[in-house]
């Protein structure tokens, strides 16, 4: 981190959940927000979106899960993240995760777990205030 310019996302659809609107939603509101996005696309793998954050110098991952891997899966790209050197790299997410899932993904690193209602207004301004700042 520490580099000026835009906050840069890569927003990510691990697992074999199919349904990526909320997913697009997200980085449409994010790129609006003047953030520099990087939609994987679905069915990615855990190495496959800790490559790419790598690659693309993202400053943040954001996981959109339905399908109730959570917590596998969530785990499983922050553990690549520490093993890859990129523990900077802050991972946050939202999806179908229920609320005692929420506290035990924050103990294992996940900066944040946004639930269905959470309006894009808030995803976007705690991404602004808890990534980095926006260079001027």
């Amino acid at each position: 981190m520490g580099v000026s310019g835009p906050i840069r996302v890569v927003v990510a659809k691990p697992g074999l959940d199919g349904h990526d609107r909320g997913a697009k939603v997200i980085a449409r509101a994010l790129r609006d927000a003047g953030m520099e996005v990087i939609y994987t696309g679905l069915h990615q793998t855990p190495e496959q979106i800790v490559a790419t954050a790598i690659q693309e110098d993202a400053d943040a991952i954001g996981l959109s899960i339905l399908s109730g891997a959570h917590n596998t899966l969530f785990a499983k790209v922050l553990e690549l993240l520490d093993e890859r050197d990129a523990g900077d790299i802050k991972v946050f997410g939202g999806g179908i995760i229920p609320e005692d899932d929420i506290e035990p993904l924050r103990a294992k690193g996940v900066a944040a777990v946004f639930t269905p209602g959470a309006t894009t207004s808030e995803i976007v301004d705690w991404v602004r205030s808890n990534i980095r700042s926006v260079a001027a």
